[in-house]
This record gives C-alpha cells, sequence and structure tokens, in this order.
C-alpha cells in the first residue's frame, strides 16, 4: 500500500493514533501507577496529537479539492477556462487530471463551434437573401446585411417589433409579409429606376424549444429577366420550327396545286387547296395565341362602377364577390382588366378549387383600389410560385404560359401592381392594386 494514496495516508494516519495512544499510556502508567488515568490521559493526547497530524496531512487535499469544487461550478456557467493544479500522486490528481481533460475537450470544442459560426455569420451576411429570424414575442432577433438593406435601408433590425417593421414598408411588401406566406410581391425601386419582384418564403421551427419564425426574401428580377429571355429564345425556336412544319407542306402543296391545274385536274386540284387551306388555317391560329401577349394595346381608361364591373363577370365562372365595394369609381380599361380578372378565375377553377370558396374583393387602399382574387386549390411550391410570372411559364398539360404574365402587363400598363402568395390553408391569393 502507497503511502501516498488516500487509503494509505488514513491508515498510516490510524496507525500513528494508536501508537501515540499506547506510548502516552504506558509513560504515564509507569510514572503515577495510576493505569485507569494514564489510559484515558494517553487517549486524549493520542487523539489531539493525530488530529494535528491530521490536519496538516489533508490542508492540501482540502484545497485540491475546493478547487475542484469551484472549477466543476465554472462548467455549469459555461466557463471552461479554469484549470486545476495537482498537488500529489493520488486519487484526487487522477480526479483533477480527468476535470482537466474534459475541460480541454469542451474548450476545443467551443473554440471550434465558434470558428463554425463565424463562418456561418460570414455566409449568412454575404447572401443576396434576405433573412430575419423572429422570436416568439415578435421580435427580430437576427438578420442579415440583405434584410437590412431591404427592409430598414441598411439600418440595424434587431430589436424592433415585427408588427413596426412591417407597417414600414411600401403596400404590397406589407401586405405580403403581413399574410406570413410564401408569395410573390413587388416593390417600385427608385434607386434602380426598376420594379423589382421579390420571393418571399417562411418557415416556422423550434430554438431553445420555442417556436421562432425564419422570413426569406429573395429578389427575382435579374433572375426573371433571364428566364424571359430564355424563354423567349425557346419560343422563337418553337415558332421557326412551327413555320418550317406548315410552310414547307404548303409550298410542296401549292406546286402540286400548280401542277394539276395546268393539267386541268379539277377534283385532285380542290383537294389540294383544301389541304394548303387547313394548314394556313394552323398555322394562322398558332402565331394569333403568341401574338397575343406581344401586341397588347394601350388601356383605354373609363370610369367604371365596381358592383356594375363585377357583375359582368358573373357569366364567366362562378365566385363569391366580398361586400362592401368601394364607393368611388375606378378607372381602367374595362376590356382589359376583365380579361385579367377572367384569367384569374379560370387559374383558381383549373388548380382544383371548389366555386364556392373561389371569392373576388375589391377596396380602397391609399390613392388606389386593392383586388383580390383568392382561392382554395392546391396551391404553389417555392419553384412555381418563382417562375409563375414568366412568359410561358406553365405547370398544366395543355397550358401556354401566357395567362398569368399577360395578367401582369395589362395590371403594370395601368401603373398597378400584381403579386402572388399562398394561403394558410392551402390555396392561392392574387392581389393587384392600381391607381384611382
Amino acid at each position: 500500500m502507497k503511502l501516498t494514496s488516500l487509503e494509505g495516508r488514513l491508515a498510516a494516519l490510524s496507525g500513528l493514533a494508536m501508537a501515540l495512544t499506547a506510548a502516552v499510556t504506558a509513560g504515564l502508567g509507569a510514572w503515577t501507577g495510576r493505569w485507569d488515568i494514564a489510559a484515558w490521559a494517553g487517549i486524549v493526547v493520542g487523539l489531539v496529537l493525530a488530529l494535528t497530524v491530521s490536519r496538516a496531512w489533508t490542508g492540501p487535499i482540502r484545497a485540491r479539492l475546493r478547487g475542484l469544487a469551484t472549477a466543476v461550478d465554472g462548467l455549469a456557467d459555461g466557463d471552461f477556462a479554469i484549470s486545476v493544479k495537482k498537488g500529489g500522486a493520488d486519487e484526487i490528481d487522477e480526479l483533477i487530471s480527468a476535470y482537466n481533460e474534459v475541460g480541454e475537450v469542451l474548450r476545443r470544442e467551443r473554440q471550434d463551434l465558434h470558428q463554425r459560426e463565424l463562418l456561418l455569420d460570414t455566409v449568412i451576411q454575404a447572401t443576396p437573401v434576405a433573412m430575419v429570424l423572429i422570436d416568439p414575442r415578435d421580435r427580430v432577433i437576427y438578420s442579415n446585411a440583405a434584410a437590412r438593406r431591404i427592409l430598414a435601408q441598411g439600418r440595424k433590425l434587431e430589436g424592433l417589433a415585427w408588427d413596426e417593421l412591417v407597417a414600414g414598408q411600401p403596400e404590397e411588401a406589407a401586405a405580403a409579409l403581413e399574410a406570413a406566406q410564401d408569395g410573390l410581391f413587388g416593390v417600385e425601386d427608385s434607386e434602380a429606376g426598376e420594379r423589382q419582384t421579390y420571393l418571399l418564403t417562411h418557415k416556422d421551427f423550434r430554438l431553445n424549444a420555442r417556436v421562432h419564425r425564419l422570413f426569406l426574401i429573395q429578389r427575382l428580377t435579374r433572375e426573371l429577366n433571364r428566364q424571359e429571355v430564355a424563354t423567349w429564345k425557346k419560343v422563337i425556336r418553337v415558332i421557326s420550327h412551327e413555320l418550317n412544319n406548315s410552310v414547307a407542306p404548303i409550298t410542296s402543296l401549292a406546286h402540286s396545286s400548280r401542277t394539276l391545274a395546268q393539267r386541268g385536274d379539277v377534283q385532285r386540284l380542290d383537294k389540294a387547296l383544301a389541304s394548303v387551306a387547313d394548314r394556313a388555317r394552323h398555322l394562322a391560329g398558332f402565331i394569333d395565341r403568341y401574338a397575343e401577349f406581344a401586341r397588347l394595346p394601350e388601356p383605354q381608361l373609363e370610369e367604371i362602377d365596381w358592383a356594375d364591373f363585377f357583375a359582368g363577370l358573373g357569366d364567366t365562372h362562378a365566385f363569391e364577390l366580398i361586400r362592401p365595394l368601394p364607393e368611388q369609381p375606378g378607372r381602367l380599361d374595362r376590356t382589359q382588366f376583365e380579361q385579367v380578372l377572367i384569367n384569374l378565375l379560370k387559374n383558381a377553377v383549373e388548380a382544383g378549387s371548389d366555386p364556392d370558396e373561389i371569392t373576388v374583393s375589391c377596396r380602397a387602399v391609399g390613392g388606389g383600389f386593392r383586388i383580390e382574387v383568392a382561392d382554395r386549390g392546391q396551391g404553389m411550391n417555392p419553384h412555381t410560385l418563382g417562375q409563375a410570372l414568366v412568359p410561358f411559364y406553365s405547370t398544366k398539360r395543355e397550358g401556354s404560359g401566357i395567362g398569368l404574365s399577360l395578367c401582369r402587363e395589362i395590371v403594370e400598363a395601368h401603373n398597378g401592381t400584381l403579386g402572388i402568395r399562398n394561403r394558410a390553408q392551402g390555396g392561392v391569393a392574387v392581389s393587384i392594386t392600381v391607381p384611382a
């Protein structure tokens, strides 16, 4: 048994106490002749001497244990920088060594975590997608540079109430953020000199056992422009292909018709000319469908009564009109805006919405009017939302992809804006804002 171990020290201390007691008892007994008194005196003296020696021996042990207790309290408070100095070769030093190793591991892990957090924050701050994190009290607890630029002209967002931040946004952006649903909205950018289109998405998740909300705002203007250019190139290829498919047979049939006319074969000539006419009609119809998007005339504004305007749509598709309607009349191109509403109602029906759940509302907002067509169909995923306004993009097998982009062109020709968002319980809401 090692003397340096706690067990060895206790054994040595016990032996010392017994030896001292025996020595004192023997000495007093021989001197006084009273062995009973000598025995009690030996015990007392032995215990006092043993206690004195034990305090001297256990002092360093108590000091190391206090240091270890302080260090463990530091761990509980998240302070991993405290290390404990060893002072012997006993079991306590083994415990101290184990604690120091754990502390070193925790320090390294904290440093690695801090570096990863710095790297993640650097990436998030550099991303062009605006990110805003809202706590359960509806206050901003984190935002990146893009969010500060888009929502607050570069000012700090942390600590702001979400409602106050939303209230300070342009009308269409405020409506999209307040609805807290995935969707598209547009904002006029005076610095860029053009209208900017944004895609809003959000996600609820638990952080420290509490529900937080993360909003992502992605600028789609450049992507939409790029997609439009790519789409127009595709359309040109499609039109070129269709023209070749129609012109080549027409040329061949025209040559055959000329030959048949020269021969006087009237019966076959009539059949050939009928084929030429069919191909020409097919080609004309094909071109007209695509030309409609490019030849939108300037809107002819007229004063319209809202009740009369919506009553005229009753024969197209079933919908519920939300009242009351604005008393002030609007100034629109009736024909063009009827086409917008007809396209939106048609989309709502084709999205699988029950006709009883398709609603149309109109209300006065600021210096204009806000019209909303809402349904309870299947809604749109983020990819479809991002492509919805690109000309000729369609998820329908027989769709031309012209409807929504044509609606946007008509609305913007009226100096208005068009936004799309998913609804909370399913479906899509398309909002149109036009000046009075």
